[in-house]
C-alpha cells in the first residue's frame, strides 16, 4: 500500500493569498508609487519632522509592492517608475527656501541626500521585477514544451496536397483578369449617377 502525503500549506502563506492582488498598468504602477509616496511624504512631514530614516524605510515596500503588482506585461517599468516616485514625494519633505530657485535647489540636495534610499528601492523593484520575468519564461516554456508533447503534427503526406490545392487555388485567382473599376467578387454594381 502506497501513503499519499498531502503537504500543508504554512499559515504564513495562507495569510499572503488573503492580500489584494491587483494587476497594474505601467502607467497605473506609477501613479500608485507616486500618489502613495507623495501621501507618505506628507504623513512624514505632519508627524516626524520630515525625517529622512522614516522616508527611506517606507520608500523601500512602496517599491517591492509597486514590482509584485504591474501586470506582466508591464514589468519593465517597475523599475523606472519608483525613482519618479522618489522625486515625487520627496518633494514635500525637501525643506527649500522661498522662491522657485530655493525649492529646486532642496528638492536636488535632498534627491542627492537620500540617493543611497533611492537606489536601494530601485534595486529591489528592479530584482523582483527581474524574477517575476524569468518565472513567467519558465512557464511559458513549460506549456509550449507540453503542447508540443501532447499534440503530434500530421505526417507530410497529409500536408502535401492541401499545400498544393492553395497554391493552385491561389494562382488561378491571380490568373483571373479583373475589369476596370470592378472592385472584385463581391463588389456591389453601381448606378450610374444623374447630372
Amino acid at each position: 500500500m502506497y501513503r499519499v502525503r498531502v503537504r500543508s500549506v504554512p499559515p504564513v502563506v495562507l495569510a499572503l493569498r488573503r492580500f489584494p492582488n491587483p494587476r497594474l498598468t505601467g502607467i497605473g504602477a506609477g501613479l500608485f508609487a507616486s500618489l502613495t509616496m507623495f501621501v507618505l511624504a506628507c504623513v512624514d512631514r505632519l508627524l516626524f519632522d520630515s525625517s529622512e530614516l522614516v522616508y527611506g524605510l517606507l520608500f523601500l515596500p512602496v517599491s517591492a509592492l509597486t514590482a509584485l503588482w504591474v501586470r506582466p506585461a508591464d514589468l519593465v517599468t517597475a523599475p523606472i517608475s519608483v525613482p519618479i516616485a522618489f522625486a515625487v514625494g520627496v518633494f514635500p519633505i525637501s525643506g527649500g527656501s522661498e522662491g522657485f530657485g530655493g525649492q529646486v535647489m532642496g528638492l536636488v540636495t535632498a534627491l542627492a541626500v537620500h540617493a543611497g534610499w533611492l537606489y536601494g528601492g530601485t534595486l529591489i523593484a528592479g530584482l523582483i521585477a527581474s524574477v517575476r520575468k524569468v518565472r513567467q519564461m519558465r512557464a511559458r516554456r513549460r506549456y509550449v514544451l507540453a503542447q508540443g508533447r501532447g499534440g503530434a503534427p500530421a505526417p507530410a503526406s497529409d500536408r502535401a496536397p492541401r499545400s498544393a490545392a492553395s497554391a493552385s487555388a491561389a494562382a488561378a485567382a491571380a490568373a483571373k483578369p479583373v475589369r476596370a473599376g470592378a472592385g472584385g467578387a463581391g463588389a456591389v454594381a453601381r448606378r450610374p449617377q444623374r447630372p
